[in-house]
């Protein structure tokens, strides 16, 4: 198995469940192990009964596994002050209340939640050498995801600054002002650099995502959560990332044979749908199904939180594959 796993689907369909079960099983075979959310509702703590941040934390309770939960509003605040104070330097005063302006304008517009995000994505895998297994709860979404084609774009951009800069040197120069201060100047500036440290950032994300990462999906088994799935499935795609296996959570338990009263009979009927829903799955996704797990009765947590780690069908170890051999 890879490094970096991710855990994927619409919101509400046990991705932390999942997340966190899994790094469990991880830690349990002895890998050194990060779960980290970014999930807005942030259940992992829930999970796990007690508090996490931006840091990551040792999970109490279990050896080799700590977690993180990081803050999506936080991680755009941090996003926008970043760029304020890179531009900042580079304006003279009178513009520094007009670059504010368009700086907060910018972190309003779509998109700016995904760009600060996929920021943190990239910084804990960057600095993850401490962990043999980094598990996401909650993959990069289509629009992050769309960030990997900047390095390309940035790189014509970069190039184009860099031949402006080299004309405006020429200019210089035949204005007779020293050619090597001027050289020294292009060589050294900070806009080109911090335009650099993006495309760098950007393609390092892309190698990782397409080298290093496995995806799988989490989702109900109702119609919502599968088109959800699909369309997840082609984002993905769309960078020549695949997605592994997937996860059918929240399957109705069955009946005890003898319970022919209503509640018997509604549970019965919607098991019933539930395996339609489960078979379009087996033959609408090229993806096999690595795990059905049941609703349980109490949170997931505990004891409960070990059976759902024994039903998922995800390979632990390095460069080992899943055991399933069928859909």
């Amino acid at each position: 198995m890879e490094r970096f796993v991710f855990f994927g689907g619409k919101g509400g369909v046990g991705k932390t469940t999942v997340s966190s079960a899994y790094a469990v099983t991880c830690a349990d075979a002895g890998l050194e192990t990060l779960v980290v959310s970014t999930d807005p509702a942030h259940s992992t703590a829930d999970v796990f009964d007690q508090p996490f941040g931006d840091s990551p934390r040792p999970v109490e309770g279990y050896d080799g596994l700590s977690a993180m939960e990081i803050d999506p509003d936080e991680a755009v605040e941090t996003h926008l002050q970043e760029t304020r104070r890179a531009l900042a330097d580079q304006v003279s005063a009178a513009m520094v209340n007009e670059i504010d302006r368009q700086i907060e304008l910018a972190h309003r517009t779509p998109g700016a939640y995904e760009a600060a995000l996929f920021d943190r994505f990239v910084d804990v895998m960057r600095n993850a050498e401490a962990y043999d297994r980094v598990v996401f709860d909650t993959a990069p979404t289509g629009g992050s995801l769309r960030l990997l084609s900047l390095p390309e774009y940035l790189g014509g951009w970069i190039d184009r600054l860099i031949d402006k800069r080299a004309t405006s040197i020429d200019l210089f120069e035949r204005a007779a002002v020293g050619d090597r201060e001027a050289r020294r100047k292009a060589a050294e500036d900070p806009i080109i650099a911090r335009l650099e440290e993006r495309r760098e950032r950007f393609a390092f994300a892309g190698r990782v995502l397409s080298e290093e990462a496995a995806f799988f999906l989490v989702l109900n088994p109702d119609e919502l959560s599968i088109r959800e799935s699909s369309r997840t499935v082609a984002d993905l795609a769309e960078h020549d990332l695949s997605v592994r296996g997937l996860v059918v959570n929240r399957l109705t338990p069955e009946p005890d044979d003898d319970d022919r009263g209503r509640g018997g009979r509604y549970l019965r009927e919607r098991r019933a749908t539930e395996r339609e829903r489960v078979a379009q799955v087996r033959d609408e996704f090229a993806q096999p199904i690595v795990a059905a797990i049941e609703t349980r009765i109490e949170e997931v947590r505990g004891d409960l939180l070990a059976e759902v780690a024994a039903e998922l069908d995800v390979a632990v170890a390095p460069g080992a594959t899943s055991t399933r051999t069928s859909r």
